[in-house]
């Protein structure tokens, strides 16, 4: 028994006929339509691989604070300064020396070893498509909106 039986609402029809929102028997019902991809053009593009220079400065950072909690704690504390304020120096020191050491392994890398380059042909697509079950309006303008004519 459905909720609308329970409530008293459900429309009585006979049993052969139809809902409204049917279609007739003069129009055929409309078939789902896989989309189709069309090549729009084709281009010739040279790739060229080339390493992250982000990873590289974060590693560098990374091995320049290491080296400054290392130099802080194997070094005899300073009577001028507090272990801290050592501490601080050298990782200004050590973090900046540390990206800029990493940047040049990066661009050495990048200028000696990543001479790999490839030559592709990349093909830009268009998608057509139809609206299962929907018609399009007769009214629509088949043509964009944003064109001033």
């Amino acid at each position: 028994m459905s909720s609308a039986d329970q409530h008293g609402d459900a429309e009585t029809r006979p049993s052969g006929s139809v809902g409204p929102f049917a279609a007739s028997a003069n129009e055929p019902a409309p078939v789902p339509v896989e989309p189709t991809e069309v090549v729009v053009a084709e281009t010739t593009l040279v790739v060229r691989r080339s390493p992250k220079y982000i990873n590289f400065m974060i590693v560098g950072a990374v091995a320049g604070a290491l080296l400054a909690i290392v130099l802080t704690l194997v070094f005899p504390a300073n009577p001028e300064f507090s272990q801290a304020q050592v501490l601080g120096f050298l990782l200004l020191g050590g973090v900046t020396v540390g990206v800029a050491v990493s940047c040049l392994v990066a661009i050495i890398l990048d200028r000696f070893v990543g001479r790999s380059v490839t030559t592709v042909v990349a093909d830009r697509l268009d998608t057509n498509s139809t609206r299962a079950f929907e018609a399009p309006d007769p009214g629509s303008d088949p043509q964009p909106s944003n064109l001033n004519s």
